[in-house]
């Protein structure tokens, strides 16, 4: 098991360039499945989220090959439609794999998927946008079995703005026979990089990044070559990050409308904020100002994946915050590993109070999930002192050569066998 090692204190300048994003990389494994021609998603980086899904195309019978320019994935032999607990317990976006299985084989089983724990994240929505397009469900033993004919078009509603649910029934809907309607779908950017990979495979799909999706069956999908859009989350990160140690960033590779509510909280902060294209400058000087209220909603509000880390910013704002996480019930159980660094924070339900402090001092800490693990090493960057953050195996899952780019913008961080 690794760890950082972490001393804190040091201000952050240079540029970095966001790895494409996790969160649209993932579905297009399943997409690929669709074909039996060879897919290319260029740039998708060795993540281990992304190596999961790879695995799980392999037990499938698929090929998935990770290379320097990305992976390369050859479903033409894939045969088997059920999906072992290990992966999918292991990784929650096992749960796309329904809707491409269905399309494919017109059978699916897979275990509860898992990932992250925080908190519920019932596959409700998913399940019944499957069956409006003739799905026939059973669920026994912690298994879901998923059975259908020929998939048919069908009014689809919502009943709330679900990026899986949205991205599952695009995929059981491609292929299937007449027009099918998303309402109430999510916008986030990542469904319309799926869009444009369907598409770009032959698919009749429009609508994405509104709130209704549209698709006209096709008969077949063939292989497409595909670079997935910069990762806003992982750009918000290392913007957070400059703005909590200090200094002048650059992030590249994401437009700055896909972080425009975070861009307008960094204002809130005091931190000058330059855009031009995909890049993205953030200026932070001094200490800065607490945020009075950040809360959580589907894009184009403040995205849930970047709660933690402006909670870890706040922490040494002058003034007080609220944070308000209206997506999953328990995100703040990175609170207790901050307040070992001195945070002064208190949780009530879905509220986090947080009291800015005029630093924060050197801990261990470990990380127990994807976007608070990666708080804690943003507070550890900002502290006073050495840290230790442990257990990477969580914020391995969304960040590629993390400690790498933030030690080319300055930060004194290194990664240690344990």
């Amino acid at each position: 098991m690794d760890k950082f090692m972490i001393v804190g204190g040091r201000r952050l300048f240079g540029s970095v360039k966001a790895e494409c994003a996790k969160n649209a990389v993932l579905p297009l494994f399943a997409a690929a499945v669709l074909t039996d021609e060879p897919v290319f998603l260029r740039g998708a980086p060795p993540i281990a989220d992304a190596l999961c899904m790879a695995q799980i195309l392999r037990e499938l019978g698929a090929e998935a090959e990770f290379t320097a320019e990305g992976v390369a994935v050859r479903s033409a032999d894939a045969h088997l439609h059920t999906i072992s607990s290990a992966l999918t317990r292991e990784l929650r976006s096992s749960v796309f794999m329904l809707g491409a299985l269905l399309t494919r084989f017109h059978r699916a089983c897979i275990a509860y998927p898992g990932g992250c724990d925080i908190g519920l994240r019932p596959i409700d929505l998913h399940l019944s946008a499957l069956k409006r397009l003739g799905v026939s469900i059973t669920e026994r033993e912690g298994y879901i079995f998923c059975e259908c004919g020929r998939l048919r078009g069908a009014e689809i509603q919502l009943d709330f703005p679900s990026v899986g649910a949205t991205e599952n029934a695009m995929l059981a809907a491609v292929m299937a026979e007449g027009e099918t309607r998303i309402g109430g779908a999510a916008k986030e950017p990542e469904i319309v990089d799926l869009q444009n990979f369907l598409n770009r495979m032959g698919a009749k799909v429009k609508g994405a990044g509104t709130d209704t999706v549209r698709i006209e069956g096709v008969s077949r999908l063939h292989g497409a070559d595909f670079r997935p859009s910069g990762d806003r989350i992982e750009a918000g990160t290392f913007l957070i990050a400059a703005a909590l140690c200090g200094g002048e960033a650059e992030v590249t590779g994401v437009r700055p409308e896909k972080l425009a509510s975070l861009l307008h909280k960094l204002r809130e902060n005091g931190c000058k904020i330059h855009t031009k294209n995909d890049k993205i400058r953030v200026e932070s000087s001094g200490r800065l100002k607490s945020n009075r209220r950040i809360e959580t909603m589907p894009f184009p509000g403040f995205p849930t994946d970047l709660q933690a880390q402006a909670t870890a910013l706040n922490c040494t704002c002058e003034g007080c915050s609220l944070i308000v996480e209206n997506l999953f019930e328990t995100r703040f159980k990175y609170v207790p590993e901050l307040q070992k660094m001195g945070a002064d924070i208190v949780v009530r339900g879905r509220n986090a109070f947080v009291r800015g402090v005029p630093r924060l001092h050197g801990a261990s800490v470990t990380a127990g999930d994807l976007r608070g693990g990666a708080a804690l090493v943003l507070a550890a960057l900002g502290a006073e002192g050495a840290s230790e953050v442990l257990d990477l195996s969580h914020i391995d899952r969304g960040y590629y050569n993390f400690a790498g780019k933030l030690k080319n913008l300055g930060a004194d961080i290194r990664r240690v066998r344990t």
